[in-house]
């Protein structure tokens, strides 16, 4: 006989320290994207320049970065489950904060990966999984979205904000001293909120076995979910969804000017996606009242294929290349809030954040290596009609999976 690996929910509260942690996460989430994630694109010619390397070879350090943090989701899950994340993300802040000053004196190619490896290890400790982690250690089912919500709103203006934070700062104090300027603000803003907000729950700190499972029990869960087909099912379309949205993300810009457009509008255009990534979440937020989430991301997904095939018939012009970025960025973001409901629903809380980072690994690994494969298509195809067709085919992959995951046999 088949057992089922859901796991019942610990008890959580919430209250007026809950949602103290809710904003001060979204605030340390928001800083955190934008200093070690979205400001890269902006640093990455002057660094190149400086450093006297391609810009290929500049990328491929952030690649590495987001690879690292890959690799970490795992034992920072672990962490997570077994500690909570006041020290994690203590830490964590901590070390990147120092890392952005070291960015700040690299002198060589080599000196770059180093330190972007390590900013990829240090951001698994601070940025959405752990915070995620934190959130569904402290409230419960009914509030649980609004708390998530409330985070991935906020740090979803993290590109808004720190891309033409990092132009300006670039622009008066070059792209050393713009880092050593972010570096000042990260640590002034994540530091001190991780350090006094973040905490465990009253329920953790209970001796009670019944209020506080051991760890055998975790490793219980966690092993029952991996052996359960709809896990790997899920996992499948979110690999599959990220290489999409990566793909896109990056090669965007590129596509549009190819069809005619000046590298300013290509550039807004590409833009909204970060905008539209809060609108998407915004959607699965409000109508999980009456369909499920897994109908609603199914749907979501589906548009975006639909979005992506259109492409080559309506992006020629400024309208319908809005219309379609629209129709696709309505799903960019929208599995970070999914995910967290997906598993809560189906394995409880006891080993979320476990079940999390052995989730979150292979789908953003996906994420990191796809536009390189993406790259070789146009390098080998010369066009991107057969690299919008694997976009299309992943979103189709994605919201196929979320489909059959509904159906699938339990575990």
């Amino acid at each position: 006989m088949a057992t089922s690996t859901t796991a019942p929910a610990e008890p959580t509260v919430g209250g007026r320290h809950g949602w103290g942690i809710v904003a001060a996460l979204a605030i340390t989430s928001t800083v955190g994207y934008g200093t070690l994630y979205y400001a890269y694109a902006v640093l990455l010619s002057p660094m190149a320049a400086s450093l006297d390397a391609s810009t290929t070879a500049v990328t491929g350090a952030l690649t590495a970065s987001v690879l690292a943090g890959a690799l970490m989701a795992i034992p920072v899950g672990r962490w997570l489950d077994r500690h909570g994340g006041r020290a994690l993300m203590t830490t964590g802040s901590i070390t990147a904060t120092t890392l952005l000053v070291a960015w700040s004196q690299i002198q060589t190619i080599g000196q770059l990966y180093a330190v972007m490896i390590g900013i990829g290890i240090s951001g698994a400790m601070i940025l959405y999984e752990p915070a995620f982690a934190v959130i569904v250690s402290w409230f419960t089912t009914d509030r649980r979205p609004t708390a998530l919500l409330a985070v991935t709103v906020v740090a979803g203006f993290a590109s808004t904000i720190f891309m033409p934070l990092t132009g300006f700062l670039v622009a008066h104090l070059g792209w050393r001293g713009a880092l050593l300027a972010l570096a000042a603000v990260h640590g002034a803003a994540t530091v001190p909120l991780h350090a006094l907000v973040v905490r465990t729950p009253p329920h953790i700190n209970t001796p009670s076995p019944t209020a506080r499972p051991d760890h055998s029990v975790r490793r219980a869960v966690a092993g029952a979910a991996t052996r359960d087909p709809r896990f790997w099912i899920l996992a499948a379309a979110l690999i599959a969804h990220g290489a999409a949205t990566s793909t896109i993300s990056v090669h965007l810009v590129g596509y549009l000017t190819s069809r005619g457009h000046s590298a300013t509008f290509a550039a807004t255009a590409t833009g909204l996606l970060g905008v539209l990534s809060v609108t998407g979440r915004l959607v699965l937020t409000s109508t999980r009242r009456r369909l499920s989430v897994t109908t609603i991301v199914a749907a979501i997904f589906a548009l975006q294929a639909v979005a992506v095939l259109a492409m080559p018939l309506t992006a020629a012009t400024r309208v319908g290349a809005v219309v379609t970025i629209t129709g696709f960025g309505l799903g960019f973001g929208i599995t970070s809030l999914a995910t967290p409901a997906l598993l809560t629903d189906r394995y409880g809380t006891t080993a979320y954040a476990t079940i999390a980072g052995r989730l979150a690994a292979p789908a953003t690994i996906a994420k990191a290596t796809a536009p390189l494969g993406a790259a070789a298509i146009l390098h080998i195809n010369g066009g991107y009609t057969l690299l919008l067709a694997g976009v299309a085919a992943c979103c189709v992959l994605a919201a196929t999976g979320m489909l059959a995951r509904a159906t699938a046999p339990p575990g």
